[in-house]
């Protein structure tokens, strides 16, 4: 099976996760737009599948404000544009039983990084979608720590729970909306990428090494993809979902109908 959407804006696309899925949507035969900070990496990609498949755009979106020209300038010189990844993330550790070791400023960049600029970019991109006469995607890569937290990566928990929360709603309301975007979550569990490197996070050894094989989580997760799952759990989150997700969602289902009901 190939991915049904045909061009494909991948937001975090520099390294890890967010490269790996530029490269099946290139090797599904359709084209990528790759988005990050660091334009070697991009420019890397585009050299390697040809302009044709490929196009790079530097952007960071921790730069909250300049979000809705970014969105502006990338539908403008692609009007058929009807998917977005959005898949950047970095993840820092904190422990509050020293308060003196807290950086803020970490904590802020970090939640505003997860999550907050995901928000920005979700209300720039949904006027475009919307507009479009075929099905459209806003695809999320989310973490098992959405439902389960880890002690010492609170702050990263707490962004992707967040998150969680934000597309269940938004998945709803989009239902009553004009056009017809599905909203997509992904749950990997730890993956083998440079969100572990020691240079992020110094309390972890060999951190590059920890969690799933990048490639088995991007081939497990692509199927699940292409076979038009909207939530996607990967390794131990699929036993998150059998254990307790699925019960959660079902009661917030039910307040979703009561909510519709009572008008609100």
């Amino acid at each position: 099976m190939s991915l049904k959407y045909n061009k494909v804006l991948v937001i975090g696309a520099t390294s890890g996760i967010g490269l790996a899925y530029a490269e099946k949507v290139v090797g599904d035969g359709k084209k990528a737009i790759v988005v990050g900070r660091r334009k070697e990496n991009l420019d890397e990609f585009v050299t390697k599948h040809g302009k044709d498949k490929a196009e790079a755009v530097v952007f960071d979106i921790t730069k909250l404000s300049e979000i809705p020209k970014f969105a502006v300038d990338i539908t403008s010189r692609h009007p058929d544009l009807d998917c977005v990844i959005i898949n950047s993330g970095i993840q820092r550790g904190f422990n509050f039983a020293q308060p003196d070791t807290v950086d803020l400023s970490a904590l802020e960049l970090e939640f505003n990084t997860n999550y907050i600029s995901y928000i920005h970019l979700t209300k720039a991109f949904i006027p475009h979608l919307q507009k479009q006469d075929n099905e459209t995607a806003l695809i999320y890569t989310s973490s098992g720590l959405a439902l389960i937290p880890l002690l010492m990566r609170l702050n990263y928990s707490a962004s992707k729970a967040a998150l969680h929360h934000f597309l269940l709603c938004l998945r709803e309301q989009l239902k009553d909306g004009p056009g017809n975007i599905k909203v997509i979550e992904i749950f990997p569990p730890a993956v083998q990428t440079e969100l572990h490197d020691e240079k992020h996070q110094p309390d972890i050894k060999n951190g590059r090494s920890m969690g799933m094989p990048l490639d088995q989580f991007t081939e497990e997760s692509w199927a699940k993809l292409v076979r038009g799952d909207e939530q996607i759990p990967v390794g131990f989150v699929e036993n998150a979902f059998e254990k307790f997700e699925k019960t959660r969602q079902e009661m917030f289902q039910g307040m979703v109908q009561m909510s519709k009901q009572r008008g609100h």
